[in-house]
């Protein structure tokens, strides 16, 4: 999920960034109603979380402002826990809110659930040959055996999971994983695809994760693996190359 985080108390924004980042998450932050608008009106995002008190404008005339051209996922925060505030909120366009105090846990199943509503035609469990991927879980499957992979792995494993098929190149794989436009000499995405094959595909066939030269990575089932044949081999010693 790339989420928005409009809240001015820092400590409570850095806390949320830092968890949702852990969770695999992109997190953008603004302390101030007028960036926090800024941010939401010119960017795409999952689910925005917006605080009601903010320094510039309030929440709810960012949320007005978006709702006149957006309908992005809005979960309110608020630290009173007033029924006309939660009534007006809703009123405004709000999905869901949540009051001050809160629970992590309960925020991010909160905007898991936010952002499944917005996905409805997506599916939770995708699969490649012995693949097995539960996008909810954060789970990833050979078979029957279990693998263990980083939030970022697993956002890339989704990310060529989803797209089954089509050939992403390293900017593209960098924006959508990294939501960086990272130089096209850098090594960090041949560094990250090379530790995600040595996890899900150099133990087991039929081998998934392919390299086309000059092009970029595709993840897909190839005739010649079908019969549990190794199909990266030329390609994993090629991972070095430009793409």
């Amino acid at each position: 999920m790339k989420i928005l985080i409009v809240e001015d108390e820092l400590r409570t924004a850095d806390y949320l960034s830092k968890g949702l980042t852990e969770q695999g998450c992109t997190v953008d932050a603004a302390h101030n109603g007028i960036d926090g608008q800024h941010l939401a009106l010119t960017h795409g995002y999952d689910v925005i979380v917006l605080d009601v008190m903010l320094p510039g404008q309030d929440g709810f005339a960012v949320l007005r402002a978006l709702r006149a051209v957006k309908q992005t996922p809005v979960i309110m925060l608020t630290a009173r826990d007033r029924v006309e505030d939660r009534i007006k909120g809703l009123h405004e366009g709000a999905d869901d809110y949540l009051v001050k105090p809160f629970s992590f846990l309960e925020l991010l199943a909160r905007l898991q659930a936010l952002n499944r509503r917005g996905r409805k035609q997506e599916p939770m469990q995708l699969r490649i040959a012995n693949l097995q991927i539960d996008l909810l879980a954060r789970k990833a499957f050979r078979g029957t055996t279990r693998i263990d992979l980083t939030a970022k792995e697993f956002a890339l494993l989704a990310v060529l999971a989803r797209r089954q098929g089509e050939i992403l190149s390293k900017t593209a794989i960098a924006e959508l994983v990294w939501d960086m436009n990272f130089d096209s000499n850098t090594n960090v995405v041949e560094v990250a695809i090379k530790r995600l094959r040595d996890k899900i595909d150099a133990p087991f066939s039929p081998k998934l994760l392919h390299t086309i030269r000059g092009m970029g990575y595709v993840m897909e089932l190839r005739d010649t693996d079908a019969g549990g044949g190794s199909g990266s081999a030329s390609e994993a010693q090629g991972e070095g190359g430009a793409l």
